[in-house]
Formats: structure tokens, sequence, C-alpha cells
């Protein structure tokens, strides 16, 4: 049991450590920030990921106990590194992208990024217009 639970550790360990490398190779190498944005955020969050269910497997069969602490890492990393990809990306597309540049949305709607509430006045100002 033991020599099956080590193999499989180590398989953890290997796969995390390809998912590491192709997530920083990627981010070093693509030339798009957008691009660079997914390599670490999918590839490096499965290799750390790996790592700690690794670990979490190891403390379960050789420490005699189970250990939380990883899986609640494990919980919160694939709960937060989605979303802060998320504001990155938001953070790129209204820094670089202009509203005319943007696809338009299908059945007249508008993108969440490019509200009407742009089109209000710039915060300070007051509107004069009388209805």
């Amino acid at each position: 049991m033991e020599t099956a639970a080590e193999i499989v550790i180590a398989l953890l360990l290997v796969v995390s450590g390809v998912f590491g490398l192709v997530g920083s190779y990627g981010l070093i190498k693509l030339s798009d920030p957008m691009m660079r944005l997914h390599a670490p955020t999918k590839a490096t969050t499965l290799g750390v990921g790996g790592v700690l269910i690794a670990s979490m497997l190891y403390f379960l069969v050789f420490g005699g106990a189970p250990s939380f602490h990883e899986l609640m890492i494990t919980l919160f990393l694939f709960l937060t590194a989605p979303v802060s990809a998320h504001f990155v990306a938001k953070a790129f597309l209204h820094r670089n992208i202009r509203r005319e540049e943007v696809v338009p949305a299908r059945h007249g709607s508008v993108w969440a990024g490019y509200s009407p509430a742009e089109d209000a006045p710039a915060t300070g100002e007051a509107d004069d217009r009388v209805e």
C-alpha cells in the first residue's frame, strides 16, 4: 500500500512540476499580455494544486491523520486565481482598448465593461439638464 502511495505522490509531484514549468515558460515567451495572463493562471494553478494534493495524500498515508490545510489552500487557490485573472484582464481591456474597437454585443445590449454609465458626466461635474 505504501509503495503505491509513493508512486502516486511522485507522479503528482512530477506532473505538478511540468505544469509549473509550462506556465512559467509561457509567462516568459508569450508576446501578448492577455496570452501571458493565461499561461500562469491555468498551468501554474494546476501545478500548485497538484503539489498540495500530493502533500495531503502523503500526510494521510504516512502521517496517520488527514491534513485539511492543503485542501483549504487548494480550494482558496482555485477560487481566487480566476477572479484575479479576470480583474487583470478587465484592467487591460479598459486601459488598452477603446470602446469603439470592441466587438458589438448581441441583441442590442452592451458589454459590462462598457456600460452606458460611462456616458454620464465625470465625477464631480453636475448635470445641468432639466427634465
